[in-house]
């Protein structure tokens, strides 16, 4: 038996509306669910990534309680030949690339922040293979 992947993901924010509009307008994810200040879960490929108030998940009582303080990273696979036209969509929309990393065989990468600090990385196949 084996995992075969990670299906989803879970990041926290106290600012769900700023995290709708960065990761649904900027991103361009498409929203599959939202609860009015508790969470918002974006479809990311084949994987889902979740949003939750920390706050609310702290006290939960249904699923076990879940939550974090403070910035966390994920990073997002795109094509290598579109890995320079994100990284100019984001500076077209003023999302600071904070940094470019270059890896062995060629690779790279760029990271940048989202609205509540989580530092993203964009990268192309390679980088764990």
């Amino acid at each position: 038996m084996q995992i075969q992947q990670i299906k989803e993901i879970c990041l926290y924010t106290d600012n769900l509306e700023a995290t709708r509009v960065f990761y649904s307008e900027t991103l361009g994810f498409s929203i599959i669910s939202e609860v009015a200040n508790r969470h918002i879960f974006f479809r990311v490929g084949e994987a889902v990534l979740l949003f939750f108030n920390p706050e609310m998940t702290r006290e939960e009582k249904t699923l076990p309680p879940h939550y974090a303080v403070g910035p966390q990273h994920l990073a997002f696979q795109v094509d290598l030949c579109d890995y320079k036209d994100w990284k100019e969509k984001l500076q077209q929309k003023k999302v600071e690339i904070i940094h470019e990393q270059f890896w062995k065989e060629g690779l790279y990468s760029f990271y940048f922040r989202d609205p509540v600090g989580n530092v993203l990385e964009i990268v192309p196949p390679g980088i764990w293979e």
